[in-house]
Protein backbone atom coordinates (compact mmCIF):
# COMPACT_ATOMS: atom_id res chain seq x y z
CA UNK A 1 0.00 0.00 0.00
CA UNK A 2 1.50 3.29 -1.07
CA UNK A 3 0.70 6.41 0.96
CA UNK A 4 0.59 9.73 -0.83
CA UNK A 5 0.92 12.98 1.08
CA UNK A 6 -1.31 15.90 0.20
CA UNK A 7 0.64 19.12 0.45
CA UNK A 8 -0.29 22.77 0.19
CA UNK A 9 1.92 25.74 0.88
CA UNK A 10 0.75 29.13 1.97
CA UNK A 11 2.67 32.32 2.40
CA UNK A 12 2.75 34.15 5.71
CA UNK A 13 2.91 37.90 5.32
CA UNK A 14 3.00 40.93 7.51
CA UNK A 15 1.16 43.81 5.81
CA UNK A 16 0.54 42.32 2.33
CA UNK A 17 -0.49 39.08 0.64
CA UNK A 18 0.67 37.29 -2.51
CA UNK A 19 0.28 34.04 -4.44
CA UNK A 20 0.29 30.48 -3.14
CA UNK A 21 1.57 27.16 -4.55
CA UNK A 22 -0.15 23.86 -3.90
CA UNK A 23 0.28 20.18 -4.67
CA UNK A 24 -2.57 17.72 -4.23
CA UNK A 25 -2.12 14.06 -5.12
CA UNK A 26 -4.74 11.30 -5.23
CA UNK A 27 -4.67 8.54 -2.64
CA UNK A 28 -5.47 4.92 -3.41
CA UNK A 29 -8.07 2.94 -1.49
CA UNK A 30 -6.85 0.65 1.27
CA UNK A 31 -6.32 -3.00 0.28
CA UNK A 32 -9.11 -5.49 0.96
CA UNK A 33 -9.41 -6.33 4.65
CA UNK A 34 -7.51 -3.23 5.86
CA UNK A 35 -10.42 -0.78 6.04
CA UNK A 36 -13.20 -0.52 8.62
CA UNK A 37 -16.43 -2.48 8.25
CA UNK A 38 -19.56 -0.46 7.45
CA UNK A 39 -17.77 2.89 7.04
CA UNK A 40 -19.81 5.22 4.86
CA UNK A 41 -17.17 6.15 2.29
CA UNK A 42 -17.00 5.51 -1.45
CA UNK A 43 -14.56 2.93 -2.77
CA UNK A 44 -11.43 4.51 -4.28
CA UNK A 45 -11.99 7.91 -2.70
CA UNK A 46 -9.36 10.62 -2.55
CA UNK A 47 -7.94 12.78 0.20
CA UNK A 48 -7.67 16.50 -0.49
CA UNK A 49 -6.39 19.50 1.41
CA UNK A 50 -7.86 22.96 1.01
CA UNK A 51 -7.02 26.24 2.69
CA UNK A 52 -9.68 28.90 2.94
CA UNK A 53 -7.29 31.86 2.75
CA UNK A 54 -4.15 31.31 0.71
CA UNK A 55 -2.23 34.03 2.53
CA UNK A 56 -2.30 35.33 6.05
CA UNK A 57 -1.88 39.08 6.44
CA UNK A 58 -1.32 40.65 9.83
CA UNK A 59 -1.48 44.39 10.23
CA UNK A 60 0.91 45.12 13.08
CA UNK A 61 0.82 48.07 15.46
CA UNK A 62 4.12 48.15 17.36
CA UNK A 63 4.16 49.41 20.95
CA UNK A 64 6.60 49.94 23.79
CA UNK A 65 7.14 46.57 25.44
CA UNK A 66 5.60 44.83 22.41
CA UNK A 67 2.12 44.59 20.95
CA UNK A 68 0.53 41.24 19.96
CA UNK A 69 -1.20 41.11 16.56
CA UNK A 70 -2.89 38.00 15.13
CA UNK A 71 -4.58 36.59 12.06
CA UNK A 72 -5.94 33.12 11.24
CA UNK A 73 -5.90 30.59 8.43
CA UNK A 74 -8.46 27.81 8.09
CA UNK A 75 -7.26 24.42 6.84
CA UNK A 76 -10.03 22.08 5.70
CA UNK A 77 -9.16 18.45 5.01
CA UNK A 78 -11.64 16.20 3.26
CA UNK A 79 -10.86 12.53 3.31
CA UNK A 80 -12.57 9.21 2.74
CA UNK A 81 -9.77 7.35 4.50
CA UNK A 82 -11.60 5.52 7.28
CA UNK A 83 -8.53 5.63 9.55
CA UNK A 84 -8.27 9.45 9.32
CA UNK A 85 -5.30 11.70 8.68
CA UNK A 86 -2.53 13.66 10.37
CA UNK A 87 -1.98 17.34 9.57
CA UNK A 88 1.49 18.85 9.90
CA UNK A 89 2.75 22.45 9.73
CA UNK A 90 6.28 23.73 9.10
CA UNK A 91 8.13 26.68 7.60
CA UNK A 92 9.22 25.83 4.08
CA UNK A 93 12.74 27.31 4.02
CA UNK A 94 13.16 29.64 7.01
CA UNK A 95 11.34 29.90 10.32
CA UNK A 96 12.13 33.61 10.50
CA UNK A 97 9.95 36.25 8.91
CA UNK A 98 12.29 37.98 6.48
CA UNK A 99 12.03 41.59 5.32
CA UNK A 100 14.25 43.99 3.42
CA UNK A 101 15.34 45.65 6.68
CA UNK A 102 15.77 42.59 8.90
CA UNK A 103 14.12 39.48 10.30
CA UNK A 104 11.65 38.51 12.99
CA UNK A 105 12.66 35.13 14.44
CA UNK A 106 10.20 32.40 15.28
CA UNK A 107 9.41 32.05 18.96
CA UNK A 108 11.58 29.65 20.98
CA UNK A 109 8.37 28.26 22.57
CA UNK A 110 8.13 24.48 22.14
CA UNK A 111 4.82 24.45 24.00
CA UNK A 112 2.13 27.12 23.91
CA UNK A 113 3.17 30.20 25.90
CA UNK A 114 3.15 33.98 25.57
CA UNK A 115 5.33 35.34 22.77
CA UNK A 116 8.54 37.14 23.63
CA UNK A 117 8.80 40.61 22.10
CA UNK A 118 9.94 40.62 18.45
CA UNK A 119 9.02 36.98 17.78
CA UNK A 120 6.17 35.16 16.06
CA UNK A 121 4.40 31.80 16.29
CA UNK A 122 1.17 29.86 15.83
CA UNK A 123 -1.56 28.09 17.80
CA UNK A 124 -4.63 26.00 17.05
CA UNK A 125 -6.74 27.02 20.05
CA UNK A 126 -7.23 30.77 19.32
CA UNK A 127 -5.53 31.68 22.61
CA UNK A 128 -2.84 34.28 23.21
CA UNK A 129 -0.23 31.54 23.69
CA UNK A 130 1.89 30.47 20.73
CA UNK A 131 4.40 27.84 19.62
CA UNK A 132 7.41 28.72 17.49
CA UNK A 133 7.37 27.54 13.90
CA UNK A 134 10.25 25.33 12.78
CA UNK A 135 11.37 23.92 9.44
CA UNK A 136 10.62 20.42 10.76
CA UNK A 137 7.01 19.20 10.31
CA UNK A 138 5.01 19.51 13.54
CA UNK A 139 1.79 17.56 14.10
CA UNK A 140 -1.10 20.01 14.61
CA UNK A 141 -4.14 17.72 14.03
CA UNK A 142 -4.58 13.96 14.48
CA UNK A 143 -8.04 13.19 13.08
CA UNK A 144 -9.55 9.70 13.28
CA UNK A 145 -12.26 8.46 10.94
CA UNK A 146 -13.38 9.78 7.60
CA UNK A 147 -13.59 13.56 7.14
CA UNK A 148 -16.36 13.28 4.59
CA UNK A 149 -16.78 15.96 1.93
CA UNK A 150 -20.56 15.65 2.44
CA UNK A 151 -20.21 17.16 5.93
CA UNK A 152 -17.58 19.74 4.96
CA UNK A 153 -14.51 17.77 6.02
CA UNK A 154 -12.46 18.47 9.13
CA UNK A 155 -11.50 22.07 9.92
CA UNK A 156 -8.37 23.22 11.75
CA UNK A 157 -8.00 26.94 12.44
CA UNK A 158 -4.38 28.05 12.73
CA UNK A 159 -3.83 31.44 14.36
CA UNK A 160 -0.54 33.22 13.73
CA UNK A 161 0.71 35.89 16.10
CA UNK A 162 3.54 38.38 16.07
CA UNK A 163 4.60 40.58 18.99
CA UNK A 164 6.61 43.67 18.04
CA UNK A 165 8.02 46.77 19.66
CA UNK A 166 9.42 49.90 18.00
CA UNK A 167 12.90 48.39 17.45
CA UNK A 168 11.77 46.54 14.29
CA UNK A 169 11.61 48.74 11.20
CA UNK A 170 8.28 49.00 9.38
CA UNK A 171 8.00 46.93 6.22
CA UNK A 172 6.90 43.61 4.77
CA UNK A 173 8.15 40.45 6.50
CA UNK A 174 7.38 37.05 4.96
CA UNK A 175 7.91 33.32 5.13
CA UNK A 176 6.24 30.30 3.51
CA UNK A 177 4.29 27.81 5.60
CA UNK A 178 3.75 24.23 4.44
CA UNK A 179 0.68 22.21 5.51
CA UNK A 180 0.89 18.45 4.89
CA UNK A 181 -2.04 16.03 5.28
CA UNK A 182 -1.01 12.38 5.59
CA UNK A 183 -3.79 9.77 5.22
CA UNK A 184 -3.76 7.00 7.80
CA UNK A 185 -4.75 3.90 5.84
CA UNK A 186 -3.27 1.30 8.17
Amino acid sequence: MKKVNNILTTSFFIFIAASVMFFISPVSAAPYGVGLYDAVVPYGGQTSLTISAANVAISVQAASGGQLSTSSNTVTVTSTDVKGYKLYLNALTSASLTGTLGTIPASANVTAAALATNTWGYNTDASTNFIGVTTTPTLITNFTGPASPSVGGSITTVTYGVKLDFSKPAGKYTTNILYTAVPQTT
